[in-house]
């Protein structure tokens, strides 16, 4: 065999010193993660709880129900628990109008007197009124959690951050919906029409807030779900019934004497705000984050061409 040559003796070096590097740079990374910072020093631990906490996880399917259950209880609860003061009401809604007025788009009285004509189709949306921003809601959570279970929790997140920021508004705000106002001439079409529902007719407008109206959940919600499926689904009358959503919803709160128009851009704003508030915590888009959970995310860095590094490894958006 013989003694080693120079060559053969460079080259083993080379071998064992690109080993070493590999080695250490694999360390580095565990202890450090992207950053190169100490594992045991605060910017450290800072960064992995952050990286923690902008993880999408897989949701748990009982511990969900549970919590939208919950949640909606505590909000009901919490919205009719708000002291409904009449007279700051009604001097807030003769204020919108007034303001409505003098900007030239006070129409929500020549909407509601043209619907409610039409039996059918006022009947019809009380009975949306009533129902539809409860069951969509819910159907577009199902969906979310089926189909795009990493992005669910941070979506649902914004839903919950905008109902939480209305209740502020209905303490801040007690404002009289259109059919309650003195002398307004609005119509109450469900009081008119005797259908079923609302909480604002019969015993049940004993237990609920009647001054609740600023901001419009109805279309915080609406907005919401017509911002995810628009976003998120993939068959193009899915989109557009998803756009439409929101607007028919608008044209319903209005039809029924429930809300006026300022009280949508009330329930925008509040969305607006949970998706900023639900962002700055991500660190980015709710709706660019992975549609499945792969392992810890690192949204700083990103992958080239618009994925994120996942412990090292590439994840599709």
């Amino acid at each position: 065999m013989g003694e080693p040559t120079a060559k053969t003796a460079n080259e083993a070096d080379d071998h064992s010193g690109s080993a070493q590097r590999s080695s250490g740079s694999r360390a580095a990374l565990d202890t450090t993660g992207t950053s190169g910072e100490s594992g045991t020093g605060e910017p450290g631990l800072a960064r992995t709880l952050l990286e923690r906490l902008r993880t999408p996880r897989q949701p748990k399917f009982w511990f969900e129900i549970l919590l939208i259950g919950v949640s909606y209880w505590l909000y009901s609860q919490i919205r009719n628990a708000v002291p409904e003061q009449q007279v700051a009401a009604l001097r807030h809604a003769d204020a919108i109008w007034a303001l409505e007025h003098h900007l030239g788009l006070a129409f929500e009285r020549s909407v509601n007197h043209a619907v409610n004509s039409v039996t059918w189709l006022i009947v019809g949306m009380n009975y949306y009124y009533a129902t539809l921003h409860f069951f969509i809601t819910i159907g577009v959570l199902t969906w979310l959690y089926l189909y795009h279970p990493s992005r669910y929790g941070p979506a649902r997140l914004v839903l919950f951050v905008t109902t939480w920021v209305a209740l502020v508004g209905f303490w801040a705000y007690p404002l009289a919906p259109p059919r309650l106002m003195t002398g307004g001439g609005f119509i109450d079409t469900v009081l008119v029409h005797h259908t079923w529902g609302s909480l604002s007719q019969g015993s049940l407008a004993k237990v609920s807030n009647q001054y609740a109206a600023m901001p419009s959940m109805h279309i915080g919600w609406s907005l919401w779900c017509g911002i995810t499926i628009v976003t998120l689904a993939k068959p193009l009358w899915a989109r557009i019934l998803g756009g439409l959503y929101p607007v028919f919803t608008l044209l319903v709160i209005v039809s029924t004497g429930n809300h006026f128009w300022m009280d949508a851009v009330g329930g925008a704003v509040c969305l607006a705000f949970g998706f900023g508030v639900v962002c700055l915590i991500y660190g980015r888009w709710v709706y660019a984050l992975p549609k499945y959970s792969t392992g810890a995310l690192i949204l700083e860095d990103k992958a080239g061409d618009g994925g994120y590094i996942v412990r090292g490894r590439k994840s599709r958006p």
